[in-house]
């Protein structure tokens, strides 16, 4: 009985409004009606004649109610026999988890298809969290991923091959894809032990292998993208090699990414080498054509600030008409924003970019667990201070929501599906009126 529930659920999944394929099925039948009459009027059949002479006939002998009822009857049943063959012919194509991925397909391409297009720019956790939620908002989401790491497996590989460090691109492609999917847990799977591989993610080693065969990273991720069948693209910032170097305030220069926040000073200007490095092309062009661009959340000084390091990234968002936004940090880095506060975190980006139109609305976190861990104080780290009146005096509005994850144990993370709610929520009222605002949100709620 349970099987036979199923079984129905699944056809009326198809009845979806906005797949666009009902009408197609309509077609076919009309189309198939029309090659039968024709044929008999070729073989001089008089079919329209005839069948008027029938019913005629019929209609003399039994009562009209029952007559109508009658042919009601035996034309839906036609319907839902035609229906359910042709809806099982198709799905015995494909497994269980196919036809899901099906249905899927279908209802992305007709709903999120005709989402706003929406650049994210970061790297580390903290982009890829976002991804996950921005993924249910639109299919035309575009991350630009920093390419400065040199630790962990992405640090290794880029020192043994000469490869990008694949880890966060990694990360925002894993984000895109579906998250049960078995081949995205297995992008994601880090090998524990074996002599070389251990520490290694196996999607680190497919974009290295990848890289090698294709030729440089921008393919390797594309493929890969692919592979996974992503929502959106993953871009690196640069295919140039790119190394961080932060000058802190006691004079110390300090090389690598991976050595910033170990050297425990306040970072007075961070820059690249080589310094001339040039912005992808499809990266800019993104940017350029995009309704909203996120800058964060993530590392300040290791993840969003090295991208608008490269040339024509920042020179792109500024001059772009889009809606610009920065989801600032909830907790403070050690070692690399220790003290900031939301207005230094802005501060920096902007002094870093050069440019003052980059940033229109900072997102802040405005709740905190009331049993905070304790660990975050052992590491030195605490809430990041919001000063709205210093946020305001560079001409920029601040929007304090909860944009963190319910949980008991008192860590704070950011909550993808609460982060893009309420980031799609004020990009709609300021690019729609209020009661077109009402009518786009309910293609939304499932956010």
């Amino acid at each position: 009985m349970k099987n036979k529930y199923k079984s129905v659920s699944e056809l009326a999944t198809w009845l979806i409004p906005g797949l666009q394929i009902k009408r197609w099925f309509f077609l076919l039948f009309l189309g198939t009606l029309c090659v039968i009459l024709g044929t008999a009027i070729i073989l001089n059949l008089h079919p329209v004649q005839l069948s008027m002479k029938f019913l005629i006939t019929i209609a003399q002998i039994t009562p009209s109610s029952l007559t109508g009822s009658f042919v009601i009857g035996f034309g839906l049943l036609l319907f839902y026999v035609g229906w359910k063959r042709s809806n099982s012919s198709l799905l015995d194509a494909f497994g269980p988890r196919d036809r899901e991925h099906l249905l899927e397909i279908l209802y992305r391409r007709r709903k999120l298809n005709r989402g706003p297009k929406i650049v994210a720019i970061g790297g580390g956790t903290g982009l890829s969290t976002l991804l996950r939620g921005i993924k249910h908002i639109t299919n035309n989401v575009t991350a630009i991923v920093t390419v400065g790491d040199d630790g962990g497996s992405s640090g290794r590989l880029r020192q043994e091959l000469g490869v990008l460090p694949p880890g966060d691109i990694r990360n925002c492609i894993a984000a895109l894809a579906s998250e049960e999917d078995l081949v995205t847990k297995l992008f994601q799977y880090r090998f524990k032990t074996g002599q070389g591989l251990e520490g290694h993610s196996f999607g680190n080693l497919f974009l290295s292998a990848l890289c090698a065969i294709t030729g440089d990273m921008e393919s390797a991720v594309k493929e890969s993208s692919k592979v996974l069948a992503i929502r959106g693209k993953v871009l690196p910032a640069t295919l140039d090699d790119m190394r961080l170097v932060a000058e802190l305030d006691d004079g110390r220069i300090i090389f690598g990414e991976s050595n910033i926040p170990e050297a425990c000073g306040k970072i007075k200007k961070l820059k690249t080498e080589p310094t001339n490095l040039r912005a992808l092309e499809d990266a800019v062009d993104a940017i350029n054509e995009a309704d909203l661009i996120i800058l964060g959340p993530g590392s300040l000084y290791t993840s969003v600030i090295p991208n608008l390091l490269v040339n024509g990234i920042v020179e792109a968002i500024e001059s772009s008409s889009a809606k610009k936004v920065y989801i600032c940090n909830i907790m403070t880095q050690p070692g690399e924003t220790d003290n900031l506060s939301v207005s230094d975190h802005v501060k920096a980006i902007l002094i870093h970019a050069k440019h003052k139109n980059i940033i229109d609305t900072v997102f802040v976190n405005d709740t905190l667990p009331k049993n905070l861990a304790k660990k975050y104080e052992l590491a030195g780290s605490y809430p990041v201070k919001l000063d709205i009146d210093e946020v305001n005096s560079f001409g920029i509005h601040v929007i304090a929501k909860t944009l963190i994850e319910n949980n008991k144990d008192g860590f704070v993370r950011h909550s993808p599906s609460r982060l893009a709610r309420h980031i799609y929520r004020w990009y709609r009222k300021n690019e729609f009126k209020e009661d077109d605002f009402e009518k786009l949100e309910k293609d939304y709620q499932y956010i």
